[in-house]
């Protein structure tokens, strides 16, 4: 009996091409006029599809950024976790987590803010957004696990510190005052934040 996976038939190769392609379309006319500034008529062109096709995968632009994001914001996590893992100091691995998903954030500020309002204010049962908010769990667990490292934070302090350092983060991210902000800037203001509610 052979333990191979039935091959993927012609329909789902279709799907999974034209996911691929505005997937594509979108992240290139975000990066380049940020997502107020695109049509999902334009994203639909790009990717050479239907506008009623487009809306099969995502309903709203909104849909379209936590699509094209989230897996950026997933590889800033694993890249951030990697790195903590490294750095002994538990502040300095907080931030190890902390900087990646910044500089994510602020590769094209509009977007990043509006992945993160996107992320809060969407809708929870949708899939992208369910997929967000999983993606802000597992950066909560992976400063969990970090701030247990230090042996004055028991087990449920360390989850609750955790779920401060993520508001601090976004909420930083996300402030109108921090638009112009270089990512130095935000991630010296976190650094501080967050030193201030770990133990001294």
């Amino acid at each position: 009996m052979s333990l191979d996976s039935p091959p993927v038939g012609r329909r789902e190769r279709n799907k999974q091409a034209k996911l691929e392609r505005i997937i594509a379309a979108a992240s290139e006319l975000f990066a380049a006029h940020g997502v107020d500034d695109v049509t999902t008529q334009q994203i639909a062109e790009r990717a050479d599809i239907g506008t009623g096709t487009l809306f099969l995968y995502a309903k709203t632009k909104g849909e379209l950024l936590l699509l094209v994001q989230n897996a950026a914001y997933a590889d800033a996590l694993a890249r951030g976790t990697a790195a903590a893992d490294a750095t002994p100091d538990v502040l300095d691995a907080v931030m190890a987590i902390v900087r990646p998903v910044v500089e994510c954030n602020r590769t094209q500020i509009d977007n990043g803010r509006t992945y993160l309002r996107e992320m809060v204010f969407g809708d929870p049962e949708e899939p992208r957004h369910r997929e967000a908010l999983e993606i802000v769990a597992q950066t909560e667990e992976a400063v969990a696990a970090v701030l247990r490292r230090d042996t004055r934070i028991g087990g449920d302090d360390a989850v609750t510190l955790a779920r401060v350092v993520s508001a601090v983060q976004f909420l930083t991210m996300a402030a109108s005052l921090n638009v112009g902000a270089t990512i130095e800037e935000i991630l010296r203001d976190v650094r501080g934040q967050i030193a201030a509610i770990l133990p001294h």
